[in-house]
C-alpha cells in the first residue's frame, strides 16, 4: 500500500517516520509527477496559505481535489484541516472544499498558541492531542462523525473518505490514530487513482 505524503511544507517527515514505523511506503508528493498510484494520501500541518498556493503553483491542486473527492483517503492534520474544510470562518479562502465543515484558524490564539492535552478520541480511547497554532472545527453538516472534543470544540472528524484532525498525532509517540486510518483503508477497498 502507498501512502501519498505532501511534502511541498511543513510537517510531512514526521508523518513518513510513523509510516515507516508501522511497515508503510510514504511517497513524498512534491510534483504533479508523484501523484501516481497512491492508495491515501496525507496532508501535513504547517502553514495553509502556503501549501495552498504551492500546490496550485506546481499543479497539483485540481488533480489532488478530484481525488479527494473520487474517494481517495485522507488524513489531515492541523493545516490539512484548513485545506479540506468547505469554510472557513472570517475569511472567504476555500481551498480544496471537500469536507462539510467550517474551520477557525488559529483558534487558540497566541497564549494557548501550542498545547498538549489528553482527551478521548472515538475508536482509540484516551489520546494525547499536541496543538500548535490549532484551529477547531465551529461548525459540521449532521452527517460529519465528531471523534474528538475539547472544551466543546471539535478537533477531530470524519466524513467519508476524510479524517482531519486539528492536533499533531505524529508529533507524538503513539502510533494508534495512523494505524488505524491505515487499516481502515485496507478494509474498505483502497481506491488507488492516477492523475
Amino acid at each position: 500500500m502507498r501512502i501519498g505524503v505532501l511534502a511541498v511544507q511543513g510537517a510531512f517527515l514526521e508523518h513518513e517516520k510513523m509510516l515507516a514505523q508501522l511497515g508503510y511506503e510514504a511517497i513524498e508528493l512534491r510534483q504533479l509527477a508523484d501523484i501516481k498510484d497512491i492508495d491515501g494520501l496525507i496532508l501535513p500541518g504547517g502553514e495553509s496559505t502556503v501549501q495552498g498556493k504551492l500546490l496550485r503553483d506546481l499543479g497539483m491542486f485540481q488533480p489532488l481535489q478530484r481525488m479527494i473527492r473520487a474517494g481517495l483517503p485522507v488524513l489531515a492534520t492541523c493545516a490539512g484541516l484548513i485545506l479540506l474544510a468547505q469554510h472557513l470562518a472570517d475569511d472567504p479562502t476555500v481551498h480544496f472544499g471537500t469536507m462539510p465543515v467550517t474551520v477557525q484558524r488559529n483558534a487558540y490564539g497566541r497564549q494557548l498558541g501550542s498545547f498538549q492535552q489528553t482527551a478521548p478520541l472515538k475508536g482509540l480511547g484516551d489520546f494525547t492531542m499536541t496543538f500548535i497554532r490549532a484551529p477547531y472545527i465551529t461548525q459540521a453538516a449532521p452527517d460529519v462523525d465528531i471523534l474528538a472534543t475539547i472544551d466543546g470544540h471539535i478537533v477531530a472528524a470524519r466524513w467519508q473518505n476524510q479524517t482531519a484532525l486539528a492536533f499533531h498525532p505524529e508529533l507524538g509517540t503513539d502510533t494508534r490514530l495512523h494505524a488505524q486510518w491505515l487499516e481502515s483503508i485496507k478494509t474498505e477497498s483502497p481506491l488507488s487513482t492516477a492523475v
